[in-house]
């Protein structure tokens, strides 16, 4: 069997799940607390980081190695791409939803209203919480414009470009902070990739003292 170690709101770990789900793989989800430094887990990825996935008798690190390691193992219907121009369109994607919106939205708002508390560690930065909801605007509208343009934000496959935006969108979206009002077309888009049944596992997450909005689990919000 394999087994996922996860932590809830962590958009790569979700990444990973979306992904697994997909490929209609079964698997263990195991809730790591990374701070704790536990030996055992140590001892699968020196980092300290999750998600790691246990497949057997490998055991891969870093969301985007996992997904890609998926994709070339269960290759009957890829994630990354068919093409070359469609593999460096869609790693293009997700390295702006992993790289840049993380840094520019992920971490400002759920860092700062979900890890904080969870750890306990003093009130969140409203400066920062401020600036996600600034940067995600732009975000939004970038979606948005990919949106106009395409089936889906690669190309006219579902890939993992799909799967890493919708993975940073619903971490935020549990903590009711996505403007979706104020952006149709992304609504629209989001709503096709909830209606997918790789997606309704992480609409019932339901974190111990934080419940999501009501939309969040509402396929048609």
């Amino acid at each position: 069997m394999r087994t996922l170690y996860h932590q809830w709101l962590s958009p790569f770990c979700r990444k990973v799940r979306i992904v697994l789900a997909e490929k209609g793989l079964a698997f263990t989800l195991t809730l790591e607390k990374t701070w704790e430094r536990r030996d055992e887990f140590l001892a699968l990825n020196p980092a300290g980081d999750v998600p790691v996935l246990v497949d057997g008798d490998a055991v891969v690190v870093d969301s985007q190695a996992i997904c890609e390691y998926l994709d070339e193992v269960h290759a009957e219907r890829p994630l990354v791409g068919a093409t070359p121009t469609a593999r460096a369109e869609t790693r293009r994607l997700v390295a702006w939803f992993d790289l840049k919106f993380n840094a520019e939205v992920t971490r400002y708002i759920v860092d700062e209203k979900f890890l904080k508390r969870f750890l306990r560690m003093g009130e969140p930065d409203s400066q920062a919480i401020r600036a996600g909801h600034a940067n995600i605007a732009y975000h939004l509208e970038y979606i948005a414009y990919l949106c106009e343009r395409r089936r889906w934000l690669a190309g006219d496959d579902f890939s993992l470009a799909d799967i890493a935006a919708s993975a940073h969108l619903s971490a935020i979206d549990y903590l009711d902070d996505v403007p979706w009002d104020q952006f149709s077309d992304v609504k629209d888009w989001y709503a096709r990739v909830k209606s997918r049944p790789s997606f309704r596992p992480l609409l019932a997450d339901h974190i111990p003292g934080l419940e999501p909005p009501k939309h969040y689990a509402d396929l048609d919000f």
